[in-house]
């Protein structure tokens, strides 16, 4: 079994991490830290955990836990994740997991020099939705894909919330655009060498909150959209030569509606939904990830992964500042 430490009481682990890895098979929950110890407490005692800690150090100093899920503030994501790595520990952090390409590469070295791994908490590539997708496409079930469109969107303008707080890596981004370029790239195996995007920012929290972006694939287009200011929606479909497929609860699986995919062929004559019972995604990353630190042969997202995403971020950044189009 997997030692797991949480490293702060963020909602985010709470409603699904947490309870998560708990239900694992492999790994479970031994410490939660927090800078106050009485929060810390609390969500142990919610979860039925032995031990809390009110501060971070002091829980990756003890021999308690083997690894770390990190769901702190986006700005301290690098930060964490190399102490904790330098304290020996396996490191599970919430994307994403830096905010520029660059910064990647002090967590290679630090989970190089430690012999740890350092994952990426992209719950999507661990989900049967979308490693069906995956297999779809390479079954030619669509024939030559030719366009991918998708789009990602909520609203909050929440001054205290950290996705509107520049200072702790907020905008929507970083916190949702991830998802449909990851989420490509997972399942055609491709990257994009071009992008063209327009970007708009708040003018009182300063962060982006909509974004229009064309990625070029080569063989295909990406487009999408995302907003943190604009009615809910998700969706991502992937259109070829012979049908399309429509992922209808592409990220938020479950939470925001059915967890199905829609294949129809080219001549929108016949059609078939293929449906999944709950795919508990994020149960499932907690179990590859632990079977991956046993140190057996498992598919989780590596570095190199996460800095191939993040470099299509930071291209779109750019590209946003320009007309035509911004090298990957």
């Amino acid at each position: 079994m997997l030692r797991f430490g949480i490293l702060s009481t963020a909602k985010i682990g709470r409603d699904n991490v947490v309870p998560a890895i708990q239900d694992a098979e492999n790994c479970v929950i031994t410490a939660i830290a927090s800078r106050d110890f009485a929060r810390a407490r609390e969500m142990a005692d919610r979860f039925s955990v032995l031990h809390a800690f009110g501060s971070y150090e002091e829980m990756l100093a003890s021999d308690v836990i083997d690894a770390v899920y990190i769901p702190l503030p986006t700005a301290q994501h690098v930060e964490w994740s190399i102490k904790a790595a330098d304290a020996g520990k396996h490191v599970l952090c919430e994307k994403p997991i830096a905010l520029k390409a660059s910064e990647i590469d002090n967590l290679i070295a630090a989970r190089d020099r430690n012999k740890v791994i350092i994952s990426e908490a992209f719950m999507i590539t661990y989900s049967p939705v979308w490693r069906k997708v995956r297999s779809l496409l390479q079954e030619g079930a669509i024939g030559e894909l030719r366009h991918v469109q998708g789009a990602f969107t909520y609203y909050n303008r929440d001054p205290g919330n950290m996705r509107n707080i520049p200072e702790l890596g907020g905008g929507g981004l970083p916190d949702i655009g991830v998802y449909p370029v990851i989420s490509t790239r997972f399942s055609t195996g491709k990257e994009p060498s071009w992008i063209q995007a327009i970007t708009e920012r708040d003018a009182e929290f300063g962060t982006d909150i909509y974004s229009s972006v064309k990625a070029d694939f080569g063989d295909f287009e990406l487009s999408f959209y995302i907003s943190t200011q604009m009615a809910g929606r998700q969706i991502m479909v992937f259109h070829g030569t012979d049908g399309y497929i429509e992922v209808k609860s592409p990220f938020n699986a479950n939470r925001w509606g059915p967890e199905e995919i829609e294949v129809t062929n080219r001549g929108h004559n016949e059609s078939r939904i293929i449906r999944f019972q709950d795919s508990r995604q994020y149960k499932c990353q907690a179990e590859a990830f632990a079977r991956a630190a046993a140190g057996e042969k498992e598919e989780i997202v590596t570095l190199e992964d996460s800095k191939l995403n993040q470099k299509v971020i930071d291209a779109i950044y750019r590209a946003s500042e320009q007309d035509g189009w911004e090298a990957v």
